[in-house]
């Protein structure tokens, strides 16, 4: 367990009063140095180095059991790391109480108040921190504004769809003014029309208040979607971290290729069949395309013959699964923007992949 002589590093008066000046670009909202979680015989996080910086929509993606929400809780405060250190603002909040930091956080159940109206709902922080009435009635009726519920302060939770309660919320977390908003897979229980909406609303409201968020997700097209950069976990550790197009487009490893998108991994026998050396390699399913059976290859251009195995309409793509040589499986993705029912080949048939060379990415197994 950390020791508490860390206390001394950063008081509480130090932390709460910091200067937010000192926030500048070279120093991290949130900076996590060697963070570990244990409980018991599971090593929940296995040391975690991340900087994420002042202002940016930063995501922790991965399957569930990763390790992204035990860390969220750690800057929360929620949980005491094993070992390791939690920085906010440049300041060591390791063991400070979730109350003593500046963060507030958005969970996916909401947890509103049903006994209390909307507008109640979004003051009772600003209750506890006594801050005067009508400094009161102001930030609440700016923050309802902001998430476009102004008109809707007298009603209660339940009279409220759940994209609505979903608002209510984020006003609660953002009344206070946090530098750090804490967002735990909070669109999760919204359908996917409602979800697809509240992404759009929350990298709006994220662009206008101009804090940090830090986006717990599993869902990659979530993800893909809102994040400037994210952090891909898998068992406890970070694979990868960078910008959305720069982690999609160049996976460095394979589950990474296989976990933010889906990919074709090319590895052993049939990296030395089709690529000609040893290694592997993954390529995106839309960076292939269907060419003619027995069809020349095209300079800079690699193809496999293979049969198809399956053909699956998705409305505006088509799967197409292929075996390929050495039991190798390829999947193309095409739209069908000129076939509007999928169906230019079919099981069984003979066909011909193809993709430029500049689509395959080595990557570590």
């Amino acid at each position: 367990m950390v020791s508490d002589s860390r206390i001394a590093k950063a008081t509480v008066d130090e932390f709460e009063h910091a200067d937010r000046a000192t926030n500048s670009a070279a120093v991290p909202q949130v900076s996590l140095r060697a963070l570990r979680k244990t409980f018991g015989a599971v090593t929940a996080v296995d040391g975690i180095d991340l900087d994420i910086a002042d202002g940016e929509f930063f995501a922790m993606l991965g399957p569930s059991g990763s390790g992204k929400t035990t860390v969220l809780r750690m800057i929360a405060g929620f949980e005491q790391p094993t070992s390791g250190s939690v920085f906010l603002g440049g300041v060591d909040a390791t063991t400070l109480p979730p109350f003593r930091r500046d963060v507030n956080t958005v969970f996916q159940d909401y947890a509103l108040f049903p006994h209390m109206t909307v507008a109640q709902n979004v003051e009772y922080g600003l209750l506890v921190h006594r801050v005067p009435r009508a400094e009161r009635a102001r930030r609440v009726g700016e923050a309802l504004d902001m998430v476009r519920l102004g008109e809707h302060g007298r009603r209660k939770p339940t009279q409220l769809s759940g994209g609505q309660r979903q608002r209510v919320a984020l006003a609660r977390a953002l009344v206070n003014r946090p530098r750090v908003l804490l967002l735990d897979e909070p669109l999760g229980a919204l359908d996917l029309k409602l979800r697809e909406q509240m992404q759009l609303e929350l990298k709006a409201i994220q662009r206008e208040v101009g804090i940090t968020f830090l986006f717990v997700t599993h869902d990659q097209d979530e993800a893909l979607t809102l994040c400037d950069r994210l952090a891909v976990f898998n068992n406890g550790r970070i694979e990868q971290v960078g910008r959305a197009e720069e982690v999609y487009e160049n996976p460095a490893t394979q589950f990474v290729a296989g976990f933010v998108g889906s990919s074709n991994v090319i590895s052993g026998a049939a990296a030395r069949a089709i690529v000609g050396r040893d290694g592997a390699f993954a390529v995106r399913p839309e960076k292939i395309a269907v060419a003619p059976s027995g069809s020349a290859t095209a300079p800079g251009s690699l193809t496999v013959a293979g049969v198809v195995q399956d053909v699956v309409y998705a409305g505006s793509t088509t799967r197409i699964v292929v075996a390929g040589p050495e039991g190798l499986i390829l999947t193309a993705t095409v739209l069908n923007a000129h076939s509007p029912d999928g169906g230019v080949v079919r099981r069984g048939d003979p066909i011909g992949l193809t993709w430029h060379e500049s689509a395959m990415r080595s990557i570590t197994v």
